[in-house]
């Protein structure tokens, strides 16, 4: 099965926005290989507009040339990504992620590129053309690239075919479609046209969508289509974002399971934006970065780097290779709130979720308040428990049918319950 567990990995955007290069993908995928990867770490997703040549930073070029092929698929530009030269596309690029036990992975944009609707180029496989196939009144509100198609025209089925082909003669092992996640219900039948042909291409991809806030009443439908889909919008270093989450991660955890998971975004840690500039660093306090990973991994939301990895620091390290925390992430089911409410000025938020196993148990207890505080709660059930405190590894000593720890403002305390 793809995606058994939530994906972990790292995505350019939120360090290199439009501009990444192959140098960059390489270095960091370098840094996951030697660091990472034995805590489970595996995809290096290049984001949008790598067939732009021109690209500088998290602005796009409104209507600009793209690479394409005789096809009407976009390929990579070479001046940024050279081992592409000679129609070799991103296929060397992955053989190296690949040469490191890593998985590799694009983005692609929904739709077929404005620019071979406009030339009228051929579609492999067809005697149609981009121009008979593109549905030029379904656009992208934020970016000029494509159109959409239309799945009612012949020659339709064989563009969206020919590009997973080309994907999977790459080897391509992760495909982030970009503008649909929230463009339901009207661009439906695309979604499942496209779907169908990743599915039928040879080659097993993770198929993830964006952007969000994806519709809880299409929650069936990204399961029967994809193996994660964004509930948010575009997710920075805010308070006021990560805070939001919980309410989105309450709608959604029931949703989680093999195969299909809900995605609360990119992990905007260590150092972000560099494409303005190498010294810009996550605004997220060091409490609400463990926030941030807490409440990501108690509901198994996928997780993918947003920082440089090749600048991290300890701290921010510490972050991606906790055991416990990762065991939570891929061997726990049923995770839920246990209650949100005030208690003198500080709001108290918990989460329970289940070990596999049977017999562990995990609590996560949130302080959204602005001053440090004791947060209580009473267990699901009572019985005899010995309790690790996960982030720090220290034994809390023994439960039986309530917990309470001490939490930071902004910040959680996560605790394993082990029956006795």
């Amino acid at each position: 099965m793809v995606a058994k567990t939530p994906p972990m990995g790292w995505n350019s955007w939120d360090c290199y926005g439009a501009a990444v290069n192959e140098a960059t993908v390489r270095a960091n995928a370098d840094f996951m290989a030697k660091h990472l990867k034995q805590y489970g770490w595996e995809y290096v997703v290049v984001d949008i507009q790598w067939s732009e040549p021109t690209a500088q930073n998290h602005e796009y070029h409104q209507f600009t040339e793209l690479c394409m092929d005789e096809y009407s698929r976009l390929i990579p530009a070479e001046n940024r990504f050279p081992s592409s030269a000679g129609g070799k596309g991103f296929a060397p690029l992955a053989e190296y992620v690949h040469s490191l036990g890593l998985k590799f992975g694009i983005h692609i944009m929904r739709g077929i590129p404005r620019q071979a609707a406009h030339r009228n180029t051929a579609i492999k496989g067809t005697d149609k053309t981009a121009r008979q196939i593109a549905k030029t009144a379904s656009i992208c509100q934020w970016n000029t690239d494509m159109y959409g198609v239309d799945p009612e025209k012949d020659g339709a089925k064989a563009y969206y075919d020919s590009i997973f082909e080309l994907y999977a003669e790459w080897g391509v092992d992760f495909i982030k479609c970009d503008d649909i996640a929230r463009e339901l219900p009207h661009e439906e039948a695309e979604l499942r046209m496209l779907s169908d042909s990743l599915k039928n291409c040879g080659r097993d991809m993770v198929l993830s969508l964006s952007p969000g806030p994806s519709l809880v009443e299409k929650a069936e439908l990204y399961k029967e289509t994809a193996n994660m889909w964004r509930i948010t919008d575009d997710f920075w270093d805010k308070w006021e974002l990560l805070y939001n989450m919980f309410e989105r991660a309450e709608k959604w955890c029931i949703h989680s399971g093999e195969g299909h998971w809900p995605d609360c975004d990119m992990l905007p840690i260590g150092h972000i934006l560099q494409d303005y500039d190498e010294n810009i660093v996550t605004k997220f306090t060091q409490d609400e970065q463990i926030t941030m990973l807490t409440l990501w991994c108690m509901m198994r939301s996928p997780l993918m780097i947003g920082g440089e990895m090749t600048k991290f620091d300890d701290f921010t390290m510490s972050l991606l290779t906790n055991e416990g925390l990762i065991e939570v992430l891929n061997s726990t089911h049923s995770a839920h709130p246990l209650f949100r409410k005030t208690v003198d000025g500080n709001e108290h938020i918990a989460w329970f979720t289940s070990h596999n196993n049977g017999k562990d148990h995990y609590i996560a207890l949130f302080n959204a308040g602005e001053s440090e505080c004791a947060v209580t709660a009473k267990l699901p059930f009572a019985a005899d428990f010995s309790v690790t405190d996960v982030w720090n590894g220290k034994n809390c000593g023994k439960v039986s049918d309530s917990v309470s720890a001490d939490v930071k403002p902004h910040g959680a305390v996560l605790l394993k319950l082990t029956r006795e």
